[in-house]
């Protein structure tokens, strides 16, 4: 049988847009013999397998995929299964399919099976079905993250089949919980746990990718940028309190526990993390402003040259994304206050989400906060203790150069540009276990986001089967 861990503990796209010259260009496909076929009914299976938190089971997903790994020929020591009692349907699994060389260190391929809730009464299409129509895949997880997911699975499937033989041994690991903060996360346990299972060099993860103009690749678009995820922002919320006796509402006071909290919201968005750079970003707005040569461009090579320059960063903050890859960024995103109509409120509470630059942690990103409010009556409260500090990898040669190579292949013309996700993936986790993760390119978006997170969730097809071409050969070149 297939190893089964039960634990008794508890788990860029975007950087792009009106950057890179466009150009109309056609990407290549695979070859003549592709079995696309095949990636297809993973794919399908993935999507219409549902995984998420609410009513889903990412432990059926990881077994489907275990089942198909062993039939393309993986003994029963290559695949374990894991999962927790507390979490049974959370699950994940790790594969490894063994390479030549007993000195290269095996390379990981991470992808998670989780996804956003989806409510069918509010999707055109079944979220859960996969469905192909007007040359894009629709469906929940179609590109976030069972694109990703579905390509390793199908790749290690043909690897097996095709009797490849790497030198550097290809980890797989497919996990559950990135979605969800505060949830079992697979590769959090992983690397708690099992760190041997997943020890790598480096690891190939979501958050790269490119974006067209808005026109599919297939009728005519143009692809605009094509993105490295080489770091990312950790994500933490914290819980703001503010209390009172309160009393009754026909005798108001002004010590008001709304009153007090919506001051200290307020404090917050007026205040400023201070700006930072790091490799990844100083060369994304070094190389992203000589690219666009306007107004902006001219700010962001300017400030990456010089933090300290108010009239540069005066303009770059114009934009919402340059201004959140400059610095920690809190926001408010949830309040709750009072408990009748008619009476004052004892208790109002705030949840506020920061994304925290690299090397930040969670008690100087509190303290900051706390400054300021500079109200010692809100209390602030970590809402997931002990998260990893997000650590950004090494613009390593011996990563981007093959990643570069490769994509001038695909999309000759179209640089590939560096970029520090603002958003968080489970990269946070691999890479505070020290191994370098990095968001590969490969599949690409429109400008609206293709309804990640959203309504109606799709990828183009062409842009799939691209991007599945792609990894291969990143892959391959990779583990020689």
């Amino acid at each position: 049988m297939i190893r089964k861990l039960i634990s008794a503990g508890a788990g860029a796209a975007v950087a792009l847009a009106a950057a890179a010259p466009a150009l109309a260009i056609p990407p290549p496909l695979p070859g003549v013999d592709t079995g696309e076929q095949a990636f297809r009914a993973t794919y399908k299976e993935l999507v219409e397998t549902n995984t998420t938190l609410s009513s889903g089971s990412c432990t059926l997903a990881a077994e489907r995929m275990a089942a198909r790994l062993k039939a393309a020929g993986f003994a029963d020591s290559q695949l374990t299964l894991f999962a927790t009692p507390e979490h049974p349907k959370d699950g994940g699994l790790v594969a490894i399919y063994p390479g030549s060389s007993r000195k290269l260190k095996p390379m990981l391929l991470l992808a998670h099976l989780d996804v956003v809730e989806a409510r069918r009464e509010d999707w055109t299409r079944d979220p859960f079905t996969l469905i192909e129509e007007d040359g894009y895949f629709y469906g929940r997880g179609t590109v976030d993250d069972k694109a990703q997911a579905a390509i390793w699975t199908d790749m290690l499937v043909r690897f097996a089949r095709e009797g490849y033989k790497p030198k550097r041994t290809i980890k797989l690991a497919l996990t559950c919980g990135e979605e969800t903060s505060g949830a079992f996360n697979g590769a959090e346990w992983l690397a708690k746990n099992r760190r041997e299972l997943i020890d790598a060099a480096f690891a190939l993860n979501e958050g790269g990718g490119g974006r067209t103009n808005g026109t599919p690749i297939s009728k005519g678009g143009k692809l605009e940028g094509v993105s490295l995820q080489v770091g990312e922002k950790a994500y933490q919320d914290f819980t703001l309190t503010a209390t009172n006796p309160g009393g009754h509402s026909s005798q108001p006071v002004r010590e008001n526990a709304i009153y007090e909290l919506s001051e200290g919201l307020l404090k917050i968005r007026d205040y400023q993390f201070p700006v930072e750079f790091n490799d990844t970003t100083r060369a994304f707005f070094t190389r992203m402003g000589t690219l666009r040569g306007d107004a902006v461009g001219k700010a962001m090579i300017a400030i990456a040259a010089n933090p300290g320059d108010t009239a540069a960063l005066a303009v770059v903050q114009r934009d919402k994304m340059l201004n959140s890859m400059l610095h920690t960024a809190c926001v408010a995103t949830l309040v709750d206050a009072g408990h009748a109509l008619n009476a004052l409120p004892q208790r109002a509470t705030a949840n506020v989400n920061c994304r925290m630059f690299p090397g930040r942690t969670a008690d100087e990103t509190q303290a900051a906060l706390a400054k300021a409010i500079g109200n010692p009556a809100i209390a602030i409260e970590q809402r997931v203790k002990d998260k990893p500090i997000a650590k950004s990898p090494p613009l390593d040669p011996a990563i981007v150069a093959p990643v570069e190579k490769i994509a001038a292949k695909y999309w000759p013309g179209i640089p590939v540009i560096p970029t520090m996700m603002t958003g968080a993936t489970d990269g946070v986790y691999t890479g505070a276990a020290g191994i370098p993760t990095y968001g590969v390119p490969g599949v690409w978006l429109d400008p609206d986001g293709n309804g990640l997170h959203g309504l109606n969730e799709r990828v183009e097809v062409r842009s799939l089967m691209t991007g599945r071409a792609y990894l291969t050969e990143l892959v391959k070149a990779l583990a020689q």
